[in-house]
């Protein structure tokens, strides 16, 4: 996050969310802990790319807008890149396995793991919609499971009835 110059908290269902931008693009998002003071939400209306990122995570969470088109910093690794890149092209309301996504880049799904942990735009590249094929689900993010769960669960309740075809 080196060359944050400007930051904005934001209120959302999952949260504050705290965004960090430069002087050319946005480079991080950070859930806040529950509990865990992270000062005041505040919303810096005089950086452009700090705004256009508000407004569409705010048409986001108003069910509103299903993907993102803003200025992110750069990953240092072709992998990375090429993981994030994997990662961002799954479609809203849509799941991928760690196993599928990796063979999908030519990587490992210990790698996509990694990838999503690290991941610095959290529903923005939506690692939410990275899940395990066994065993219990994992998420960076806000409460972790509990914030993954609610993500996707928003993003199905937002389909047009005829993508809905999870099984209950």
């Amino acid at each position: 996050m080196s060359g944050a110059i400007a930051t904005a908290r934001i209120e959302t269902p999952v949260g504050v969310l705290t965004l960090f931008a430069d002087a050319r693009c946005l480079t991080a998002i950070r859930f806040a802990r529950s509990g865990a003071p992270d000062g005041p939400t505040h919303i810096a209306t005089g950086h452009p790319i700090l705004a256009g990122a508000i407004a569409q995570l705010r048409a986001w969470f108003a069910g509103e807008r299903t993907d993102f088109d803003l200025p992110l910093s750069p990953i240092d690794s072709d992998e990375g890149a090429r993981l994030r890149e994997a990662i961002a092209a799954i479609p809203y309301g849509e799941t991928r396995t760690y196993g599928r996504l990796a063979d999908s880049t030519g990587s490992i799904a210990r790698a996509v793991g990694q990838a999503c942990k690290t991941n610095a735009f959290p529903i923005v590249i939506p690692c939410h919609r990275v899940v395990s094929t066994t065993g219990p689900e994992y998420y960076s993010g806000g409460d972790g499971p509990r914030t993954k769960s609610w993500l996707l669960d928003f993003e199905y309740a937002h389909l047009p009835p005829e993508r809905r075809t999870r099984l209950i």
